[in-house]
């Protein structure tokens, strides 16, 4: 994977995985809206779709530009943590079934999600686009990428968390302390 053609596979199977997921995704908008489910945080969403296309394309423009040598044991464990958090969102989105999909819809009258990796963390889909965040570009030391995209995130974040609890908060059961989704 310390080759450049390697690493340019790499975020194109990464890209045609965000396109299986917006498939999923519309599937299960469409679904949620057919059975009452409410959008919020349509703003920010164009800035959430720019931010990731940016790190797949950033990511390669940064390699192909610099060139940079690669410690292999950087670019492993990097496509390590990769593939560790392709395994969590798609755990998440198992987990959330109908009702994971890329935008906050909540549907009135659906317990909050307490199961699978919800157990653990509240966001936890959120986990695996920081980890990804950060070790996408590195797998080919594309370290200008992992920055911009990481701080540019934690923005992001910060705005698309307080829209998705505020949400949940609308559920009749919504318990701050134990909610996981």
């Amino acid at each position: 994977m310390t080759t450049l053609a390697g690493f340019t596979v790499l975020v194109v199977l990464v890209g045609l995985e965000r396109l299986a997921e917006l498939v999923v995704s519309n599937r299960n908008a469409a679904w949620s809206l057919a059975h009452g489910g409410r959008e919020t945080g349509r703003g920010h969403y164009p800035v959430m779709v720019v931010l990731h296309t940016g790190l797949l394309v950033g990511a390669l423009v940064e390699a192909w530009v610099r060139r940079p040598d690669v410690p292999a044991v950087l670019a492993w464990s990097m496509l390590a943590l990769v593939l560790a958090s392709q395994g969590l969102r798609w755990w998440c989105i198992a987990t959330l079934g109908r009702r994971w999909n890329t935008r906050v819809i909540v549907v009135p009258g659906l317990a909050p999600v307490r199961s699978g990796p919800y157990r653990v963390f509240s966001h936890p889909n959120y986990v695996a686009v920081v980890v990804e965040g950060v070790a996408l570009p590195l797998v080919h030391a594309a370290w200008l990428t992992a920055v911009v995209f990481t701080l540019a995130n934690a923005v992001l974040l910060t705005v698309r968390i307080r829209v998705e609890n505020a949400a949940l908060r609308t559920l009749p059961s919504y318990d701050a302390g134990t909610v996981r989704a």
